[in-house]
Protein backbone atom coordinates (compact mmCIF):
# COMPACT_ATOMS: atom_id res chain seq x y z
CA UNK A 1 0.00 0.00 0.00
CA UNK A 2 2.81 2.42 0.88
CA UNK A 3 4.59 1.66 -2.40
CA UNK A 4 1.43 2.19 -4.44
CA UNK A 5 0.69 5.42 -2.56
CA UNK A 6 4.22 6.70 -3.26
CA UNK A 7 3.95 5.88 -6.98
CA UNK A 8 0.60 7.65 -7.33
CA UNK A 9 1.74 10.57 -5.18
CA UNK A 10 4.95 11.05 -7.17
CA UNK A 11 3.01 11.01 -10.43
CA UNK A 12 0.41 13.46 -9.10
CA UNK A 13 3.03 15.88 -7.77
CA UNK A 14 4.88 15.77 -11.09
CA UNK A 15 1.71 16.70 -12.95
CA UNK A 16 0.90 19.43 -10.41
CA UNK A 17 4.34 21.05 -10.56
CA UNK A 18 4.20 21.16 -14.34
CA UNK A 19 1.07 23.33 -14.01
CA UNK A 20 2.47 26.08 -11.78
CA UNK A 21 0.03 28.66 -13.09
CA UNK A 22 -2.83 26.50 -11.81
CA UNK A 23 -1.39 26.58 -8.29
CA UNK A 24 -1.19 30.38 -8.41
CA UNK A 25 -4.69 30.81 -9.81
CA UNK A 26 -6.05 28.53 -7.08
CA UNK A 27 -4.87 31.07 -4.51
CA UNK A 28 -5.99 34.18 -6.39
CA UNK A 29 -9.25 34.75 -4.50
CA UNK A 30 -7.71 34.77 -0.98
CA UNK A 31 -4.83 36.88 -2.32
CA UNK A 32 -7.27 39.43 -3.67
CA UNK A 33 -9.01 39.63 -0.30
CA UNK A 34 -5.61 40.00 1.36
CA UNK A 35 -4.51 42.85 -0.93
CA UNK A 36 -7.82 44.67 -1.43
CA UNK A 37 -9.64 43.96 1.85
CA UNK A 38 -6.69 43.56 4.24
CA UNK A 39 -5.73 47.25 4.47
CA UNK A 40 -9.35 48.10 5.34
CA UNK A 41 -9.60 45.28 7.90
CA UNK A 42 -6.44 46.35 9.69
CA UNK A 43 -7.97 49.72 10.53
CA UNK A 44 -10.00 47.89 13.20
CA UNK A 45 -8.34 44.43 13.35
CA UNK A 46 -4.98 42.77 12.83
CA UNK A 47 -3.30 40.73 10.11
CA UNK A 48 -3.01 37.88 12.63
CA UNK A 49 -6.82 37.80 12.72
CA UNK A 50 -7.47 38.17 8.99
CA UNK A 51 -4.82 35.86 7.50
CA UNK A 52 -5.97 32.66 9.29
CA UNK A 53 -9.44 33.29 7.88
CA UNK A 54 -8.03 33.57 4.38
CA UNK A 55 -6.09 30.32 4.88
CA UNK A 56 -9.30 28.53 5.87
CA UNK A 57 -11.03 30.05 2.86
CA UNK A 58 -8.19 28.80 0.65
CA UNK A 59 -8.44 25.32 2.14
CA UNK A 60 -12.19 25.11 1.66
CA UNK A 61 -12.07 26.33 -1.92
CA UNK A 62 -9.05 24.26 -2.96
CA UNK A 63 -9.68 21.01 -1.07
CA UNK A 64 -13.47 21.13 -1.10
CA UNK A 65 -13.43 21.10 -4.90
CA UNK A 66 -10.63 18.52 -5.19
CA UNK A 67 -13.18 15.97 -6.41
CA UNK A 68 -13.25 17.69 -9.80
CA UNK A 69 -10.14 15.71 -10.68
CA UNK A 70 -11.74 12.34 -10.05
CA UNK A 71 -14.86 13.41 -11.95
CA UNK A 72 -12.74 13.91 -15.08
CA UNK A 73 -10.88 10.64 -14.49
CA UNK A 74 -14.16 8.78 -14.09
CA UNK A 75 -15.56 10.34 -17.26
CA UNK A 76 -12.44 9.58 -19.32
CA UNK A 77 -12.14 5.99 -18.12
CA UNK A 78 -8.94 6.44 -16.10
CA UNK A 79 -10.58 5.12 -12.92
CA UNK A 80 -11.93 2.12 -14.77
CA UNK A 81 -8.43 1.25 -15.98
CA UNK A 82 -7.03 1.67 -12.46
CA UNK A 83 -9.74 -0.62 -11.12
CA UNK A 84 -8.30 -3.63 -12.91
CA UNK A 85 -4.74 -3.05 -11.64
CA UNK A 86 -3.45 -4.67 -8.42
CA UNK A 87 -2.94 -1.22 -6.85
CA UNK A 88 -4.18 -0.86 -3.29
CA UNK A 89 -7.62 0.78 -3.16
CA UNK A 90 -6.52 2.84 -0.16
CA UNK A 91 -3.47 4.00 -2.13
CA UNK A 92 -5.75 5.25 -4.91
CA UNK A 93 -7.21 7.67 -2.40
CA UNK A 94 -4.07 8.52 -0.40
CA UNK A 95 -1.99 9.23 -3.49
CA UNK A 96 -4.55 11.80 -4.57
CA UNK A 97 -5.14 13.52 -1.24
CA UNK A 98 -1.40 13.76 -0.54
CA UNK A 99 -0.96 15.44 -3.93
CA UNK A 100 -3.75 17.86 -2.99
CA UNK A 101 -1.93 18.52 0.29
CA UNK A 102 1.20 19.57 -1.63
CA UNK A 103 -0.91 22.02 -3.64
CA UNK A 104 -2.45 23.42 -0.45
CA UNK A 105 1.00 23.79 1.16
CA UNK A 106 2.39 25.70 -1.82
CA UNK A 107 -0.66 27.98 -2.00
CA UNK A 108 -0.56 28.63 1.75
CA UNK A 109 3.16 29.49 1.60
CA UNK A 110 2.42 31.95 -1.23
CA UNK A 111 -0.40 33.53 0.78
CA UNK A 112 1.77 33.81 3.90
CA UNK A 113 4.65 35.33 1.95
CA UNK A 114 2.40 38.11 0.66
CA UNK A 115 0.84 38.52 4.12
CA UNK A 116 4.26 38.99 5.74
CA UNK A 117 5.06 41.63 3.13
CA UNK A 118 1.89 43.47 4.16
CA UNK A 119 2.59 43.28 7.89
CA UNK A 120 1.75 39.83 9.32
CA UNK A 121 3.97 39.10 12.34
CA UNK A 122 2.97 35.65 13.59
CA UNK A 123 5.44 33.67 15.74
CA UNK A 124 7.29 30.75 14.14
CA UNK A 125 5.81 28.15 16.52
CA UNK A 126 2.30 29.41 15.84
CA UNK A 127 2.91 29.25 12.08
CA UNK A 128 4.19 25.67 12.23
CA UNK A 129 1.37 24.46 14.48
CA UNK A 130 -1.22 26.22 12.34
CA UNK A 131 0.33 24.76 9.21
CA UNK A 132 -0.08 21.22 10.59
CA UNK A 133 -3.73 21.86 11.45
CA UNK A 134 -4.48 23.23 7.99
CA UNK A 135 -2.77 20.35 6.17
CA UNK A 136 -4.60 17.69 8.21
CA UNK A 137 -7.89 19.51 7.66
CA UNK A 138 -7.14 19.78 3.93
CA UNK A 139 -6.39 16.05 3.61
CA UNK A 140 -9.68 15.21 5.29
CA UNK A 141 -11.69 17.64 3.20
CA UNK A 142 -10.13 16.38 -0.04
CA UNK A 143 -11.01 12.78 0.90
CA UNK A 144 -14.63 13.81 1.51
CA UNK A 145 -14.69 15.72 -1.76
CA UNK A 146 -13.56 12.59 -3.65
CA UNK A 147 -16.21 10.54 -1.86
CA UNK A 148 -18.94 12.99 -2.86
CA UNK A 149 -17.68 13.11 -6.45
CA UNK A 150 -17.81 9.31 -6.77
CA UNK A 151 -21.29 8.94 -5.28
CA UNK A 152 -22.99 11.90 -6.93
CA UNK A 153 -24.08 12.55 -10.50
CA UNK A 154 -21.03 14.19 -12.08
CA UNK A 155 -23.17 17.01 -13.49
CA UNK A 156 -24.30 17.95 -9.98
CA UNK A 157 -20.92 17.92 -8.26
CA UNK A 158 -19.85 21.46 -9.17
CA UNK A 159 -23.07 23.28 -8.20
CA UNK A 160 -23.61 21.23 -5.04
CA UNK A 161 -20.07 21.63 -3.71
CA UNK A 162 -19.90 25.33 -4.63
CA UNK A 163 -23.20 25.89 -2.83
CA UNK A 164 -21.92 24.03 0.24
CA UNK A 165 -18.49 25.68 0.38
CA UNK A 166 -19.64 29.32 0.37
CA UNK A 167 -21.85 29.06 3.51
CA UNK A 168 -19.08 27.13 5.27
CA UNK A 169 -16.61 29.93 4.49
CA UNK A 170 -19.00 32.58 5.78
CA UNK A 171 -20.03 30.63 8.90
CA UNK A 172 -16.41 29.90 9.80
CA UNK A 173 -15.83 33.63 10.31
CA UNK A 174 -13.12 33.81 7.69
CA UNK A 175 -13.80 37.48 6.92
CA UNK A 176 -14.80 38.74 10.35
CA UNK A 177 -14.80 36.93 13.73
CA UNK A 178 -18.24 35.45 14.43
CA UNK A 179 -18.20 37.15 17.84
CA UNK A 180 -19.09 40.31 15.88
CA UNK A 181 -22.18 38.64 14.36
CA UNK A 182 -25.75 38.79 15.71
CA UNK A 183 -26.52 36.18 18.34
CA UNK A 184 -28.50 33.86 16.07
CA UNK A 185 -25.76 33.86 13.42
CA UNK A 186 -23.05 33.32 16.01
CA UNK A 187 -24.99 30.33 17.38
CA UNK A 188 -25.55 28.90 13.90
CA UNK A 189 -21.84 29.13 13.09
CA UNK A 190 -21.02 26.63 15.87
CA UNK A 191 -22.44 23.92 13.60
CA UNK A 192 -19.47 24.38 11.25
CA UNK A 193 -16.31 22.52 12.32
CA UNK A 194 -14.24 25.08 10.43
CA UNK A 195 -15.08 27.79 12.95
CA UNK A 196 -13.24 25.89 15.69
CA UNK A 197 -10.19 25.32 13.50
CA UNK A 198 -10.12 28.97 12.45
CA UNK A 199 -10.35 30.24 16.02
CA UNK A 200 -7.50 27.90 16.97
CA UNK A 201 -5.43 29.29 14.08
CA UNK A 202 -6.07 32.84 15.25
CA UNK A 203 -4.91 31.98 18.76
CA UNK A 204 -1.77 30.32 17.37
CA UNK A 205 -1.00 33.29 15.12
CA UNK A 206 -1.32 35.57 18.15
CA UNK A 207 1.17 33.41 20.09
CA UNK A 208 -1.39 31.71 22.38
CA UNK A 209 -0.77 27.96 22.40
CA UNK A 210 -2.17 26.19 25.48
CA UNK A 211 -5.71 27.54 25.32
CA UNK A 212 -9.12 25.90 25.30
CA UNK A 213 -9.71 27.34 21.84
CA UNK A 214 -6.59 25.66 20.45
CA UNK A 215 -7.54 22.41 22.18
CA UNK A 216 -11.02 22.51 20.65
CA UNK A 217 -9.56 23.21 17.20
CA UNK A 218 -7.13 20.29 17.46
CA UNK A 219 -9.89 17.94 18.66
CA UNK A 220 -12.28 18.96 15.88
CA UNK A 221 -9.52 18.57 13.27
CA UNK A 222 -8.68 15.08 14.55
CA UNK A 223 -12.33 13.96 14.49
CA UNK A 224 -12.86 15.48 11.05
CA UNK A 225 -9.74 13.68 9.78
CA UNK A 226 -10.99 10.31 11.02
CA UNK A 227 -14.42 10.86 9.46
CA UNK A 228 -13.12 12.22 6.17
CA UNK A 229 -10.49 9.54 5.57
CA UNK A 230 -12.83 6.74 6.70
CA UNK A 231 -15.64 7.85 4.39
CA UNK A 232 -13.25 8.44 1.50
CA UNK A 233 -11.61 5.02 1.91
CA UNK A 234 -14.93 3.18 2.08
CA UNK A 235 -16.25 4.90 -1.04
CA UNK A 236 -13.06 4.11 -2.98
CA UNK A 237 -13.18 0.50 -1.82
CA UNK A 238 -16.80 0.18 -2.89
CA UNK A 239 -16.32 1.91 -6.23
CA UNK A 240 -13.29 -0.21 -7.05
CA UNK A 241 -14.46 -3.53 -5.61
Amino acid sequence: MLRDTWVLFRHGVGVTLRQKIGIVFGAVQPLLFLVLFGPIFTTFGTWETLVPGLIIQLGLMSMGLAGFGVVFEKRSGVLERMRVTPASRVALLLGRVLTNAVTLILQTVLLLAVAFAFGLRAPALGLVAGFVLVVVLGLSLAALSYAVALTMNEQLFAPVMSTAVIPLILLSGSFLPMSMAPGWLDALSHVSPFRYVLEALRDLFHGHYLTGTVGAGVAVTAVFAVIGLTVGTRVFNREHA
